[in-house]
């Protein structure tokens, strides 16, 4: 089998410099597609040292077309389009970059946040309809010392939007099962269960990757333990919300109001339920966009790549 050296099968980068320069040092050469489906990322990536992959579907046929001990590195922290266990069983090693943009989505995450928590979106919304609305029109406003934010994982990102948010005087709780109580507490958090968590938040944000367990861990019965006044944060993954169940909670006045940045399907769907939410700020996968993350996760990524044609260990292996 062969085929080109290095692949990227599909990117949202102004360009590819780092891919580029790590090819260029080792005589290789590199392609760089937009697939989608599973067949084109299978064609593109047939004979492939290395592939970089952002969004297309890694799955077992695309794996099998890969050059002996192939590496597949994921543009990002989550691998759920990556068939692992597939990459196992024919010997891929596959990595991701974790640390890539940390400050940005924990700064996005915090600003949703911020801006449900205020209302700034249902604001400005009263003040275009009706050209003027007094403070208290929209019922009365927590002062963030008076409010309890629940994040649901603690890796980086969680940990980071604690950090962001303990000068404004929240109380922060979380529900993770992985982490060390000692730790959290040390970041001034306080570990509960997830019932817990969502009965007493005023806001919860997510911050856990889409496995199994998590899939839909903010579903119908959940959303029913949340409280009428609470507001919901998803910068994390798409899979970790059941959208119906949530559209119905806004748009029926049981829940306060959403901040989405991942979907599932994505992009959402043009009659998504959730676009006639009046309560709901939408963005489009971008809690990780900044000039300097984009460069990070690229020159991270280019960096594994390196790693991987000079036989080194690699830095952010991902196992079944």
């Amino acid at each position: 089998m062969s085929g080109p050296a290095l692949v990227v099968t599909d990117h949202a980068f102004g360009g590819v410099a780092h891919e580029e320069a790590v090819a260029a040092e080792f005589g290789r050469e590199l392609v760089v597609h937009q697939c989608t489906s599973e067949a084109d990322t299978a064609a593109a990536a047939a004979g492939a040292e290395v592939v970089f992959v952002n969004f297309a579907p890694i799955t077992a046929r695309v794996l099998e077309q890969l050059a002996p001990g192939a590496v597949v590195i994921r543009y990002g922290v989550g691998y759920d389009n990556v068939d692992l266990a597939a990459a196992d069983e024919l010997g891929v090693r596959v990595c991701n970059v974790p640390d890539y943009g940390v400050d940005t989505v924990a700064d996005h995450a915090v600003s949703c946040l911020l801006a449900l928590l205020r209302r700034t979106g249902p604001y400005t919304a009263a003040i275009r309809a009706q050209g003027w609305v007094t403070p208290g029109a929209l019922g009365p406003l927590r002062d963030f010392r008076d409010t309890t934010v629940g994040l649901i994982g603690t890796g980086r990102i969680g940990l980071s939007v604690a950090a962001r948010l303990a000068p404004f005087g929240f109380r922060i709780v979380a529900f993770d099962p992985f982490a060390d109580p000692d730790r959290l507490a040390g970041a001034g958090i306080t570990p509960v269960g997830l019932a817990e968590l969502l009965e007493q938040a005023h806001a919860v944000s997510l911050h856990a990757p889409l496995t199994d367990a998590t899939r839909h861990i903010i579903g119908g019965d959940n959303l029913a333990r949340m409280r009428s006044d609470a507001v919901l944060a998803n910068t994390s993954r798409g899979g970790l919300v059941d959208q119906e169940a949530l559209a119905e909670a806004l748009l029926g006045g049981r829940l306060a109001g959403a901040a989405l940045d991942v979907f599932d399907p994505e992009p959402l769907p043009a009659d998504a339920r959730l676009r006639e939410a009046e309560n709901v700020i939408l963005t489009p996968h971008a809690a990780f966009f900044s000039d300097r993350s984009l460069d990070n996760l690229q020159r991270l990524a280019a960096e594994e790549a390196a790693r991987a044609l000079r036989g080194e260990p690699l830095r952010c292996r991902v196992t079944p």
